[in-house]
């Protein structure tokens, strides 16, 4: 039992450092993936004759924001990750271990969110993100989704009471 329950620590320690990574990336190489904010936002290597381009943001103090926004969901989804992963490892030999997966089950909703709202429906669909052969991040996206699905799906199995 004890060993299921340090399995399924460690997969939040991962996903809690993968986490940890893609913000800490962001931060300490901020234009890299600013110039793939900046040309989904724009929609500047979208189809040229597609009737959405009304739907770009141009204007880069905006495109900023919205790119701070990303960097902040990413922090704070690490943040609840590592808070999670130490409250269940501290009570990984006791019965409250089931009531303890709260803030470990809410990072792991807010990195899906992240993925699935901002990246799928906000830049693949609003801004057609799907359009473009340079700046689509749709696959990664859908990745991230299923490997943080999987290990939410494992912390969500029912625990067993300790003997």
């Amino acid at each position: 039992m004890v060993l299921v329950r340090l399995c399924k620590v460690a997969l939040i320690a991962a996903i809690a450092l993968f986490f940890t990574l893609v913000a800490f990336g962001n931060i300490t190489d901020y234009g890299s993936n600013w110039l793939f904010v900046q040309h989904v936002l724009s929609m500047d290597t979208t189809f040229a004759n597609s009737n959405l381009h009304w739907r770009a943001i141009a204007n880069p103090t905006l495109q900023e924001a919205g790119y701070l926004s990303i960097i902040a969901v990413e922090t704070v989804t690490a943040l609840l990750l590592w808070v999670g992963t130490v409250r269940l490892l501290a009570v990984v030999r006791s019965d409250e271990f089931g009531r303890r997966k709260s803030l470990a089950a809410a990072g792991l909703t807010l990195g899906i969110l992240l993925f699935a709202v901002g990246f799928i429906s906000v830049g693949g669909e609003w801004f057609a993100m799907w359009q473009s052969q340079i700046w689509n991040g749709e696959q990664k996206a859908f990745d991230f989704i299923a490997m943080i699905g999987v290990v939410m799906v494992i912390l969500l199995l029912p625990e067993a009471a300790m003997a």
